[in-house]
C-alpha cells in the first residue's frame, strides 16, 4: 500500500477473475491518488465485465474515492480491463484535482461574519472622533 498514507484500498471484481497482475496493476495506479491527495480514507474499484454490452465497453472500472468531505464516485468502461483501469485513475486524479482547485479558490474569498453583539464605540486618542 502507500507509505505515506494508511488509506484502504478495496479491490473487487463482477464476473471477472481478479489476476495477480490486475491486482498489481490496481495497486500501482492506486498510488499515484494516494500520492497527489493524502486526505484519502479509502479506495473501492470495482472491475466489471459483461459480455453482453458492446464490445467497446465490456470492462467497467467504477471507482467510489472515501475523503474527509463529500465521496466521489467515477465510472468508465473501455475494451481491455488494464485500460479502464487507466482511464479510471485518470478521471479521479483530475477529480481530485478539481476538489484541491474549488477549495484553493474558496480559501480566498472574502465571506461576511456576523456578530452576535455590536461593536463597542472605540475613541482615537488626541483626535475627539469617536467611531
Amino acid at each position: 500500500m502507500n507509505r505515506h498514507n494508511n488509506a484502504e484500498l478495496i479491490v473487487s471484481g463482477i464476473h471477472l477473475e481478479l489476476t495477480p497482475s490486475l491486482k498489481t496493476f490496481v495497486q500501482e495506479k492506486a498510488e499515484r491518488l494516494f500520492r497527489h491527495e493524502e486526505r484519502i480514507l479509502r479506495l473501492r474499484v470495482e472491475l466489471e465485465y459483461d459480455p453482453k454490452e458492446k464490445f467497446a465497453a465490456r470492462f467497467k472500472a467504477k471507482g467510489h474515492l472515501v475523503v474527509n468531505g463529500p465521496a466521489m464516485n467515477a465510472s468508465v468502461g473501455s475494451d481491455e480491463c488494464h485500460k479502464a483501469v487507466s482511464l479510471l485513475a485518470d478521471k479521479l486524479d483530475r477529480m481530485l484535482a478539481r476538489r484541491a482547485q474549488l477549495f484553493r479558490a474558496r480559501r480566498h474569498q472574502l465571506h461576511a461574519v456576523e456578530l452576535g453583539v455590536p461593536l463597542p464605540k472605540t475613541i482615537w486618542p488626541g483626535s475627539g472622533l469617536t467611531t
